[in-house]
C-alpha cells in the first residue's frame, strides 16, 4: 500500500502529535479537561481531522479491504448528523518538509511506501471526498497539515471545536479539542480547553508551544531524556527554549546537533494560507449514495437504503422532541429539508473539495 500526498494514513500505534502531552495535562492541569457525551455537541459545528477518522477504520480491517473505511465513513457521518452535529471534514495537504523524516519512519515501520509521487491512495482520498459530498457535508483540503487548519477554523469562530486524536491541535492554537468523538452513544468524549490549560499551567501560548517542542513533536528532534515534568519546570523557570538550553545539563540531556526547533516553532504559529471557506450542509443524496456504494462498490443496497431511512426517522424524532422541549409552539410534522434550511438546494453557495482534489464554487440561483 502506498501513501498519498494527503498523508491520510497516520498509524495509530505512533504517538500522535505531542509526546506525553495528554498525560501531563491529566496530572498538572486536570481542570482543563471535561468528560462529555457525543449528544452534548448537538447543534455544534465540528471540524474533523479526516486522516484520524480514516485510520480508525483502517486499523480495524486488513489494508486491502478498501471499502471498509468508506463504509465506516458513511455510517459515522450519518451518526454525527443524527446527533445534529454539523461535521466539516478537513483533509491534509502537502506535509511540511520538517515532517518528512517522521513520515518516512512511519512508512518503513508499517511497510507502506512514502513516495509522494504515487496516486494510489490519492484516488482513495478522492473517493472519500466524493462520498462526503454525496452525504451533503463540506470537505476542505488544507494547504498543509489538517490539524493546523482545524485549529485555525476554531480560533476564527468558523467551527465550535476540533475532533482529532492529534494533541498538536492544541499547539497550533485550537481552543477546543475533542478526543474520542467516536460516534458511540455511550462513549466518553474528552474535551480539552486551551485557555483553561494555559491558565492551569500558568503559561503563555508561546511558552506552551516551546513546552510541546521540548516534549517531542513531529517537526524536529527533542532533548534526550527530558521528561514532561522536567520540561514543564524548565519552561516555567526560563520561558523559552533558548534559555532552557543554557541551563540544562548537557551531559544527561544532550541537545541534538543542528537542532532546528525554530522551524518547528514557526510552523505552530503559521496561519494557513487559505480563503475563509463557506460551509454548507445539504440533504444526503440517497440515489447518488446507492449508485456509488452499491453499484460502483459492493455494498448491499438494502443496507444503504435501510440506514438512510433510519437516519431520516431518527432526525425527525429528535427535532420533534426538541420542539416540545424548547416550547417553540404546537408540534408539527417536520420535513427532512427543514434540517438544512440554508443549503437545502444543491446549488447553494459553498466551497468544497471535488473529485479532482481542487475546490469548486457554485452560486445560488
Amino acid at each position: 500500500m502506498t501513501r498519498d500526498n494527503n498523508n491520510c494514513q497516520k498509524p495509530l500505534s505512533f504517538n500522535m502529535g505531542i509526546a506525553k502531552l495528554a498525560k501531563l495535562i491529566r496530572s498538572d492541569a486536570p481542570t482543563s479537561v471535561r468528560n462529555k457525551e457525543i449528544g452534548d455537541y448537538s447543534g455544534k459545528i465540528i471540524a474533523l481531522d479526516t486522516s484520524i477518522v480514516l485510520n480508525q477504520f483502517r486499523s480495524a480491517v486488513p489494508g486491502h479491504l478498501k471499502l471498509s473505511p468508506l463504509t465506516g465513513l458513511f455510517y459515522r457521518t450519518l451518526t454525527f448528523l443524527e446527533h445534529d452535529i454539523k461535521p466539516v471534514f478537513v483533509f491534509d495537504g502537502r506535509p511540511p518538509k520538517e515532517k518528512r523524516a517522521v513520515l518516512e519512519k512511519r512508512a518503513q515501520s508499517t511497510g507502506w511506501s512514502s513516495s509522494l509521487s504515487s496516486n494510489t491512495v490519492s484516488c482513495f482520498t478522492q473517493e472519500c471526498q466524493h462520498l462526503l459530498l454525496l452525504m451533503g457535508v463540506p470537505c476542505i483540503r488544507a494547504p498543509g497539515e489538517a490539524e493546523a487548519l482545524c485549529a485555525h477554523l476554531v480560533k476564527s469562530g468558523a467551527v465550535n471545536a476540533v475532533a482529532s486524536e492529534d494533541m498538536d491541535t492544541l499547539a497550533f492554537g485550537g481552543t477546543v479539542l475533542l478526543r474520542q468523538l467516536n460516534a458511540k452513544k455511550d462513549s466518553e468524549v474528552s474535551e480539552y480547553s486551551l485557555p483553561k490549560l494555559l491558565e492551569a499551567l500558568q503559561l503563555t501560548h508561546k511558552e506552551f508551544v516551546d513546552l510541546c517542542i521540548l516534549l517531542g513533536c513531529d517537526y524536529c528532534d527533542k532533548i534526550v531524556g527530558l521528561g514532561p515534568s522536567r520540561a514543564l519546570k524548565l519552561i516555567k523557570e526560563h520561558h523559552t527554549i533558548e534559555v532552557v538550553m543554557e541551563h540544562v545539563n548537557k551531559k544527561t540531556h544532550p541537545i541534538p546537533s543542528n537542532w532546528d526547533y525554530k522551524a518547528a516553532r514557526k510552523l505552530f504559529f503559521e496561519k494557513p494560507q487559505i480563503d475563509a471557506p463557506v460551509l454548507a450542509w445539504n440533504e444526503p443524496d440517497e440515489e447518488g449514495l446507492v449508485q456509488f456504494l452499491c453499484r460502483e462498490k459492493p455494498l448491499k443496497e438494502i443496507k444503504v437504503r435501510g440506514r438512510i431511512q433510519k437516519f431520516r426517522e431518527s432526525l425527525l424524532k429528535r427535532r420533534k422532541k426538541r420542539e416540545v422541549d424548547d416550547k417553540m409552539g404546537p408540534t408539527r410534522q417536520s420535513r427532512l429539508e427543514e434540517f438544512f434550511p440554508a443549503t437545502r438546494r444543491r446549488k447553494a453557495e459553498s466551497t468544497v473539495v471535488g473529485r479532482s482534489g481542487g475546490t469548486k464554487r457554485s452560486k445560488t440561483k
